[in-house]
């Protein structure tokens, strides 16, 4: 959906409640067949999408939460357990710095509006987790994660990770320094370690194994994103559409396609 199309779709009366029905009712003929319980997204295309529309790049990354939303609010409907979310890679500290503020003041701001509007989070029992290096954030955003993760620790229906600042390679240098101060202390010895000690300690210990990693925007790569986690299991799906207009509707099918490989694979067992 274009900038003007949305605009338009605005004006149409009851145009709420029917796109809140028809979510429900994609969610309904999902669940009945087999659900992933992990789902990630690399959410690319704000930019491109905020270039298209003659908009600043802010813009398109307001539209790209506005878009999270919604496809978070078919995925916890649907019966995903944990929902896990690319926002800020440790390589934006590249782009400019205008845009590498835009970013940090638009994610404190929206993982504020997570707690403080409470609908989502409250409705589906999410826990907020934020994964990452934090030492390279601000004072303030710390403050605000740390506000974010505390208000919504005691909910156990299910998880929103959100990836900020990320990438696999600090993940596994993470883990790797843990180890080894756990080494030079006594408490584990050189010969103990092994790819579960490894997994232990990494940023995504306590999440079950990755079923579905989408990426938006037609960019073909992880981008240095949850390369660990995605294995022969996962299903990869590299669509050609800029996240903003990344509908449920979209999401439906890959989910669909997820569930019918799953089935299909399952009765090959039998």
């Amino acid at each position: 959906m274009s900038l003007s199309d949305a605009k338009i779709a605005t004006t149409i009366p009851g145009l709420g409640f029917i796109q809140h029905y028809g979510k429900n009712l994609l969610a309904n003929i999902l669940r009945v067949g087999p659900v992933p319980q992990h789902v990630a997204f690399i959410m690319d295309g704000n930019r491109r999408f905020a270039k298209q529309n003659h908009q600043e790049t802010r813009e398109g990354h307001n539209a790209g939460f506005q878009s999270l939303s919604h496809i978070l609010e078919l995925c916890y409907n649907t019966g995903i357990k944990v929902v896990t979310v690319y926002a800020f890679s440790i390589e934006n500290f590249n782009r400019t710095p205008y845009e590498v503020d835009s970013l940090m003041e638009i994610t404190k701001t929206r993982l504020l509006q997570i707690i403080e509007r409470g609908d989502l989070v409250d409705q589906y029992g999410i826990s907020v987790r934020v994964l990452g290096n934090r030492k390279l954030l601000r004072p303030d955003i710390i403050e605000a994660i740390e506000k974010v993760t505390k208000m919504s620790e005691n909910n156990t229906k299910a998880v929103l990770n959100v990836c900020f600042p990320y990438t696999s390679r600090d993940d596994i240098t993470t883990s790797i320094k843990s180890i080894v101060s756990l080494v030079e202390k006594g408490d584990i010895d050189p010969s103990d370690i092994d790819q579960d000690l490894l997994e232990s300690h990494m940023y995504f210990r306590e999440t079950p194994p990755l079923d579905i990693l989408v990426r938006t925007s037609g960019v073909e790569r992880f981008s240095d994103f949850m390369i660990w986690q995605a294995n022969d299991g996962t299903m990869i799906e590299f669509t050609p559409t800029l996240w903003p207009e990344f509908t449920p509707w979209k999401m439906f099918w890959i989910l669909l396609k997820w569930g019918f490989q799953k089935q299909t694979n399952s009765d090959k067992d039998i």
